[in-house]
């Protein structure tokens, strides 16, 4: 089993910017994928960002220009950087590791983001 530790959700105004952290273990962080999901209020949950091993990205049409994933394999941590925040990005976000492009074989408990208006 792989566990994942995200930290840094937490409450914010919209316009407003927040930065989630996840921590994987070491023996595996430099082969696989990384990526965030997100569980809006009675919705299913959808990715939001990936980053592949070697560094390529993809993100949702509605992140895009307003969030960054990053990785730091010296710390086997995957960030994303979440800017310009609006309502509709309250949500669990999950920490997913796997394979490309989906990044959903492993799972984290997930951190809740709250957007305020």
């Amino acid at each position: 089993q792989v566990q994942l530790v995200e930290s840094g959700g937490g409450l914010v105004q919209a316009g407003g910017s927040l930065r989630l952290s996840c921590v994987a273990p070491g023996s595996i962080f430099r082969l696989i994928a990384m990526g965030w999901y997100r569980q809006a209020p009675g919705k299913q949950r959808a990715l939001v960002a990936a980053i592949s091993s070697g560094g390529n990205t993809n993100y949702s049409t509605s992140v895009k220009g307003r969030f960054t994933i990053s990785r730091d394999n010296a710390k086997n941590t995957v960030y994303l950087q979440m800017n310009s925040l609006k309502p509709e990005d309250t949500g669990v976000y999950y920490c997913t590791a796997g394979r490309w492009p989906d990044v959903m074989d492993y799972w984290g408990k997930g951190t809740l983001v709250t957007v305020s208006s």
